[in-house]
């Protein structure tokens, strides 16, 4: 295993993660995260504040419909320490929010733990298209994991089914599949379509009930593996899910879990595999979610992390890709004329920041 250098600019800090967990060499303080490598004038809110004059927004059309959106926009940010992508969905308030910005105050002013790989596997991720589309998805991809959208409203059962089929011949035998579907089941429902799907050969099942409990009752009727999504619980304590014994496995996103420090924390106090996943953000974001890939002491599972294939665009000119399955462990800067050309007034977006901003010591 390969630990490369910390560099101005890339994953950096006097962090660093040990075996057996993570080990902070920078506490956290009264006030908010602090770091010797960066700015410590302030707390959370105050390095914000500080932040959001220079906000930027950008709003990137999708190549096919995602969780509902077919546009994913966000804001940037730059701060000491690079830039940083607060991106909250729509549906979320200011107090959810906080953690989306206090993630991108970290990303911005601290940089990152020092990484122990540089190099973070992948899934690659199948909306919720036809089987021909689906196949063609991830024979392009190079990646031996897939991650198949199932349950999408409107569809049939059969439509999932197929597209499920459509992947494991594109995979092949030694390829694995997990399916999310959303929490759109309940329980009967997602009893009986696991049930249809596990002759695909199912690797785990990905927030298939929209509860804890439910997800409890699940696990003694079915014998895939279940995930729970860390927006399974929203502003609630994803910690639960290890003492509902509701999963086997968590998924964690860094933006709404408030930053790579915060989801390491949580990632050893949970006990659980981890999967790092995206929240389909641009690569801005998405170094956010490699950072904390990389900085786990264990790395089981692919990461849900090779989201740029559902934009049709980026803010850099080195996009973060899958290549042969994986993405290296790097941050790429941000392109101004890509910035440019998916740039959106940001005025709306700097009011977001700051109604978040003022639950930053709640986050």
């Amino acid at each position: 295993m390969s630990r490369p250098p910390a560099e101005a600019g890339g994953l950096r800090s006097d962090n660093s993660v040990e075996a057996g967990g993570l080990r902070s060499d920078n506490s956290v303080e009264a006030g908010g995260l602090r770091s010797d490598n960066s700015v410590k004038a302030g707390g959370l809110r105050e390095r914000a504040a500080a932040l959001l004059p220079g906000l930027r927004a950008f709003a990137i059309p999708m190549r096919t419909r995602f969780r509902g959106i077919t546009v994913r926009e966000g804001a940037l940010v730059e701060g000491p320490a690079g830039w940083a992508e607060f991106s909250p969905f729509a549906e979320y308030g200011p107090r959810e929010s906080a953690r989306w910005l206090a993630c991108a105050v970290e990303a911005a002013t601290e940089g990152w733990p020092v990484p122990v790989r540089d190099r973070v596997p992948v899934n690659v991720t199948v909306p919720a298209v036809g089987p021909a589309a689906a196949h063609a998805i991830v024979s392009a991809s190079g990646c031996r994991t897939a991650k198949v959208k199932v349950a999408e409203r409107g569809q049939p059962a059969g439509d999932d089914i197929a597209r499920v089929e459509a992947v494991r011949d594109a995979l092949g035998p030694g390829g694995r599949i997990r399916v999310d579907a959303n929490g759109a089941w309940d329980v009967d429902e997602a009893e009986r379509m696991l049930g249809a799907l596990a002759r695909f050969g199912l690797e785990y099942a990905e927030q298939p009930c929209a509860t804890l409990p439910e997800m409890a009752t699940l696990r003694g009727r079915v014998s895939v593996p279940l995930a729970a999504d860390e927006s399974i619980r929203r502003a609630e304590d994803p910690l639960a899910v290890r003492a509902a014994g509701a999963a086997d496995i968590v998924v964690l996103k860094v933006q709404p879990l408030g930053g790579v420090r915060a989801a390491l924390r949580i990632a050893e106090a949970c006990g659980l595999p981890v999967v790092v996943s995206s929240a389909i953000e641009s690569s801005v974001g998405l170094a956010a979610g490699v950072a904390l890939a990389a900085a786990l002491p264990e790395l089981r599972y692919a990461s849900g992390l090779a989201t740029m294939s559902l934009l049709t665009g980026d803010v850099t000119a080195a996009p973060l890709t899958a290549e042969d399955g994986g993405l290296p462990t790097r941050r790429p800067p941000v392109d101004p004329a890509r910035l440019a050309a998916w740039e959106i007034d940001p005025t709306p977006w700097r009011a977001r920041a700051a109604a978040a901003a003022e639950h930053l010591d709640d986050a």
